[in-house]
């Protein structure tokens, strides 16, 4: 069962806090002292070593001055960059426009040869369709309150970047709660078209397209926050305020043993196509 998935972010943090407090222990300093020697409120000492608050690479240099190690700074400025970057707020992520964010993607995308994605609100962005793509994401900049909406650009963004599932030696499992077929965000016609791309993708050889029935006794997994494994080095879990990259290899074999569970909860092939179908006759 995979746990907070901010947690990587504040094991990462902890682990700077813990080294910088025992540079100042190994120093002989209490913390009113080296609070004195940085030239701030002994309390922001207490909130750096307590990982409440993630110092800055200033910060790091002080502290490793007031200790005599600042031959460590560097390094230790790097841990806390690293631990900062895998809890990413959103409002952070979009400031520079939608279509940056899709292309953002792009690194880990040509890196990756096995992508698992499970979601259950909506279609993964990966077998998204233009117009069910440019729905979601105009959706996203008003709830943003963006000041300039380029959800139009974003999806064609996103709808280049999904070529990736085309290139040969890739391959794609992809997960989704039958209720995401009934999630109707865009009008009766995009969504009709959506659920069919749905049928064309699914039958590529590279993708596997397993669907959650809505109807299922005795899950081993209940609906889980949508989540993706790039090989696995990598899961991405996507909050309502943030995007948390999970790097620590205990974690990450959570969410593969929950993602397998979820997998063998699925039907693929002929019974997938019957829910898919079936889906697509509500919106007559």
């Amino acid at each position: 069962m995979p746990i907070s998935p901010s947690s990587s972010a504040q094991a990462a943090r902890e682990t700077v806090a813990q080294r910088l407090r025992d540079l100042r222990k190994e120093a002989g300093l209490t913390v009113v002292e080296l609070a004195e020697r940085c030239a701030w409120h002994h309390s922001k000492t207490s909130r750096i070593e307590n990982a409440i608050t993630g110092p800055t690479a200033k910060d790091i240099r002080r502290w490793c001055k007031a200790v005599h190690a600042e031959d460590q700074a560097e390094n230790l400025i790097v841990q806390s960059v690293n631990a900062e970057s895998m809890y990413r707020e959103w409002r952070h992520q979009v400031r520079n426009g939608l279509k940056q964010l899709q292309e953002s993607s792009a690194q880990i995308f040509n890196s990756t040869e096995l992508f698992r994605v499970y979601s259950s609100t909506l279609v993964p962005g990966l077998l998204q369709t233009e117009g069910y793509a440019t729905s979601i994401l105009r959706t996203v900049a008003r709830f943003r309150e963006l000041p300039s909406d380029d959800s139009s650009e974003a999806a064609r963004a996103r709808v280049e970047r999904s070529r990736v599932i085309h290139e040969p030696g890739r391959r794609f499992v992809m997960l989704v709660e039958e209720a995401v077929l009934y999630c109707q965000i865009v009008d009766e016609e995009a969504m009709a078209a959506q659920l069919g791309y749905l049928l064309t993708a699914g039958a590529l050889p590279s993708v596997s397209l397993g669907i959650i029935p809505m109807i299922t006794r005795e899950r081993a997994q209940w609906p889980r926050e949508t989540f993706h494994i790039y090989d696995d080095e990598l899961v991405s879990v996507e909050l309502v305020s943030a995007r948390v990259r999970i790097t620590q290899p205990d974690e990450i074999a959570l969410y593969l043993k929950a993602f397998e569970q979820l997998r063998g909860m699925a039907v693929y092939g002929a019974e997938a196509r019957a829910l898919i179908l079936k889906a697509v006759e509500t919106l007559r």
